[in-house]
């Protein structure tokens, strides 16, 4: 209870530090707690984490690929081995958007625009382990965590000299793959792209671009966890997250490096939407999503623009406490994400695990990826899942029944998070 309390308290902290520094949703107090306060949270229980040192993409800048703030671009690199040492993973990290200049000067000052600011070494865990009990399909593959420091999923391509900011994603992206092809990956046998939040969008965005870059022979698959972002109606009405997008997209030139199979008919800020793309992408993907997703319950349906009275926070700090009009809505949210991956579902290479959960990225926490408590789906843990997709071990279209029906779910806010 006292932990719940603390939680709560710095929950709250957060975001009345972030938004009155940035007067939005981008960066996401949410994620922050969940990657950083919870992360905390697990380790505390679990083995020491493999730590994994920062590497610099020297001389990324002299080809336009830095950070907002222009100073390199960086990974985080483990070496596979026995089995995996001809198997690649790579993970975009994620870590919300900035939509506007004065979000992206904030931005610049931490580590999610600047190298200066990122951490020497990280903790791999989940998807990134190097432990076979932690991480039973991926423990041995050559691993690798690409930093996010460019505030638009690595898909922009602008600058602003006036406020001195750099916005090129897309060319971090490929300095990061440029650097990996040449330490190994271009004789890769097996490829998995992933990533989580906006790094699971990044990884939408960039998978046939990413599958592409192998021969036919090499086994090339995307798994992207919380990244399937809504274009859905908030509890006032409005489109908050369409119009923080469209932000995005339109300061960081994103249209540039969208897919012109969407652009052809539909405009650059829906085609920035999952729900647009995943059709029209050739390389397998598999879909990770909580169908009450954490992060677009907290900063896209009902964010305190929508909710100034605070109608909505006993519900979002605990599902039991919502009303039967707020189940209502939420159930609306679940009903379009399904139909926004109908289509998607029925293709033979597609993988889902849509379970029932009120959280978000799900592949890079130990506890909710693998573990022995952790959500199961058909009486199957989310790593197991994915490791059934990629190696065509099983079909894999898992859809839960809707809340409360999951006993199984490590949520925000619950004793199970905790």
């Amino acid at each position: 209870m006292i932990m719940k309390l603390i939680l709560i308290i710095t929950f709250s902290f957060v975001i009345s530090v972030i938004r009155s520094e940035t007067e939005t949703e981008s960066f996401s107090p949410l994620y922050m707690l969940e990657n950083d306060v919870f992360s905390a949270q697990v380790s505390s229980s679990q083995p020491q984490s493999l730590m994994v040192p920062l590497t610099l993409i020297q001389g990324a800048d002299s080809k336009g690929a830095v950070c907002l703030d222009g100073t390199l671009p960086a990974y985080h690199f483990h070496p596979g081995s026995g089995s995996g040492a001809n198997n690649w993973l790579v993970n975009l990290e994620g870590g919300g958007w900035c939509n506007n200049i004065r979000t992206c000067v904030f931005r610049k000052t931490t580590r999610r625009g600047s190298s200066k600011y990122m951490d020497k070494q990280i903790p791999f865990t989940g998807i990134l382990s190097n432990k076979a009990e932690e991480n039973p399909d991926f423990y041995n593959w050559n691993r690798v965590k690409v930093r996010y420091c460019d505030g638009a999923s690595f898909a922009g391509d602008s600058q602003n000299e006036a406020a001195n900011l750099q916005f090129r994603g897309q060319k971090i992206w490929q300095a990061a793959i440029e650097e990996l092809m040449s330490k190994g990956m271009k004789n890769a046998k097996q490829a998995l792209l992933s990533g989580c939040s906006a790094g699971g969008l990044a990884t939408i965005l960039h998978c046939d671009e990413f599958g592409s870059l192998f021969p036919k022979s090499t086994k090339v698959k995307c798994f992207s966890d919380a990244g399937f972002f809504l274009d859905a109606t908030d509890v006032s009405g409005e489109r908050t997250l369409r119009k923080m997008f469209g932000g995005v997209v339109s300061l960081q030139e994103v249209q540039k490096n969208l897919p012109k199979s969407c652009l052809d008919h539909l405009d650059p800020t829906s085609c920035f939407f999952p729900e647009n793309l995943i059709d029209h992408i050739q390389t397998p993907l598999f879909l990770l999503n909580a169908a009450y997703d954490g992060w677009q319950l907290y900063e896209s349906l009902t964010p305190s623009t929508a909710d100034p009275h605070g109608y909505w926070t006993a519900c979002k700090l605990n599902q039991t406490k919502c009303n039967t009009t707020q189940i209502e809505f939420l159930q609306k949210f679940r009903n379009q994400m399904l139909n926004d991956v109908k289509d998607f579902s029925t293709t033979s290479q597609s993988g889902l695990f849509i379970n029932s959960c009120f959280t978000h990225c799900q592949s890079e926490r130990q506890d909710t990826w693998f573990a022995s408590d952790s959500p199961l789906l058909n009486n199957t843990r989310i790593a197991n899942a994915v490791g059934n997709w990629f190696f065509d071990r099983k079909v894999v279209k898992a859809i839960d029944c809707p809340y409360p029906c999951d006993k199984t779910c490590h949520s925000l806010f619950t004793k199970k998070s905790l």
